[in-house]
């Protein structure tokens, strides 16, 4: 009955999934949406965490858990939502909570049951979300200058998650008549909050909203993205050729300094290669692409911005982790890279006719020192796998629901790979729920010995029909 109850709660419409039972055990409950101001709320729900309860398709998560499983909480969108709904970023865990953005809510559960702990809900939509906050838990967000369909992307506006109450919010300044956005490019490293946008890029202080720099000139080349973490900060510029006829530019990375702008030094990709992605800032790796080639490489540079390893990859990854096909700008969009002092670790799998691939059901070990693939471990027949943290000598991966087995957190020696060791398993009962997180769009992180998994997109609730938005499972 209960595999029955399971198959029957699944519902798949176009890239997102959706559950048609009602609020289940296990999972946290919401009230209606805060008023459309600023503001902090520090108890929105005052539940159990484990939902209303009592409806005939209810079923638990955590039924039949056994020994060394672990409880499993789900929280699914109550929020009404324009169009074809709206992308979640996150997650982040700041202390007791892990806390996620979308459309134009910034909110925290608790990490242990998933109960709603705060939200703010601002008075315009987001319209950029860093990959990360600062690491005394400061965020800027990007919020458009009203409601109004075609409102441009305006201002900034910090949020502390952990004390969940709006900090200040400032306007950014045009910098030129050109100078206009829907989407803004957005990194926090150190103090500073830089903005790129339509050719400028500026710097924001995180702590109190001042401007620090604007848009600096490196020869013809103007910015495109902007990325990094943990104080090095990364602009991607276009460096167009006027004599060229087919109008062929150059991509250039550059390290600037996050507090004046300044330019430290630059490396220039040959024409035709694209920077895709940034994997790890300290030391920075990186992932670039050719499309009419169709041909990947990842680089990896020494601290003042020498070559360290280039090399061609022979494996193949997701699009979103090398960039190919995807105009974001968003340098940190690959979900499943971690990088330690020497070694990259990826998810991969077979190469497709094109740059992207489906199904990453292997980790692949890259030196970083030489560009050599160093071993590959492979997932459990028919399921997926992503690198999350190294921790004690080992890698942690995440290994997706699939081929009647429930999501698990493996460990693989980083020594020389072999088959990954579950160390910690969710429940069986949780494997449908789990199996609705769609690959090419979940977000996912690992901090504190929990697992927080996090749908890319989510969708207005229906009568039957809910969207599952985060998920966790841990000790």
């Amino acid at each position: 009955m209960l595999i029955s109850a399971l198959v029957a709660a699944l519902l798949v419409i176009g890239g997102g999934v959706y559950s048609v039972t009602g609020p289940g055990r296990g999972r946290p409950s919401a009230k209606e949406s805060e008023p459309a101001t600023p503001s902090g709320s520090p108890s929105v729900d005052q539940g159990d965490g484990k939902g209303a309860g009592g409806g005939p398709d209810e079923y638990d998560l955590n039924a039949g858990i056994k020994p060394g499983e672990a409880p499993v909480w789900l929280s699914s969108n109550r929020t009404e939502l324009p169009g074809s709904g709206a992308s979640q970023y996150g997650p982040w865990r700041v202390g007791d909570v892990v806390v996620k953005v979308m459309f134009k809510e910034i909110t925290a559960h608790g990490v242990g049951d998933g109960r709603e702990k705060w939200k703010i809900t601002l008075e315009s939509g987001l319209c950029g979300v860093p990959r990360a906050p600062s690491a005394d838990g400061k965020l800027v967000v990007g919020v458009k200058a009203s409601d109004s369909e075609g409102a441009h992307c305006t201002h900034l506006q910090q949020i502390d998650l952990a004390t969940g109450k709006a900090g200040w919010k400032t306007e950014v300044p045009q910098e030129n008549s050109y100078d206009s956005a829907f989407e803004f490019n957005l990194v926090i490293t150190g103090g500073t909050v830089a903005v790129a946008r339509s050719a400028v890029v500026s710097g924001f202080s995180v702590t109190d909203g001042r401007k620090l720099y604007g848009t600096s000139k490196t020869g013809g080349c103007y910015p495109a993205a902007v990325g990094g973490g943990g104080g090095r900060l990364f602009n991607v510029r276009n460096c167009p050729d006027p004599n060229d006829a087919a109008g062929k530019s150059q991509v250039m990375i550059e390290e600037a300094d996050p507090v004046t702008g300044a330019p430290k030094w630059n490396y220039l990709y040959d024409k035709g290669w694209n920077l895709g992605r940034i994997y790890s800032a300290d030391p920075l790796a990186v992932a670039a692409y050719h499309s009419d080639r169709k041909v990947w490489n990842i680089t990896a540079f020494t601290p003042d911005g020498k070559v360290r390893s280039q090399t061609e990859s022979k494996f193949g990854v997701q699009s979103r982790c090398n960039g190919w096909g995807d105009g974001s700008g968003d340098l940190h969009g690959c979900v499943g890279a971690v990088v330690d002092a020497d070694t990259l670790y990826i998810a991969a799998g077979k190469p497709g006719k094109d740059l992207g691939i489906d199904t990453t059901d292997e980790v692949v070990a890259v030196d970083l020192g030489t560009g050599a693939e160093k071993w590959h471990a492979a997932a459990p027949k028919g399921r997926a796998m992503w690198p999350l943290a190294v921790e004690d000598g080992k890698l942690l991966v995440y290994i997706q629901s699939g081929a009647g087995a429930a999501g698990a957190i493996a460990a693989v020696p980083v020594a020389g790979g072999g088959d990954p060791q579950v160390v910690l398993a969710s429940p069986d009962a949780a494997k449908g729920a789990e199996s609705v997180f769609y690959p090419s769009l979940v977000r996912m992180a690992w901090a504190g010995g929990r697992f927080f998994l996090l749908n890319g997109r989510v969708y207005s609730p229906k009568p039957t029909e809910v969207s599952h938005a985060i998920l966790s499972f841990g000790r």
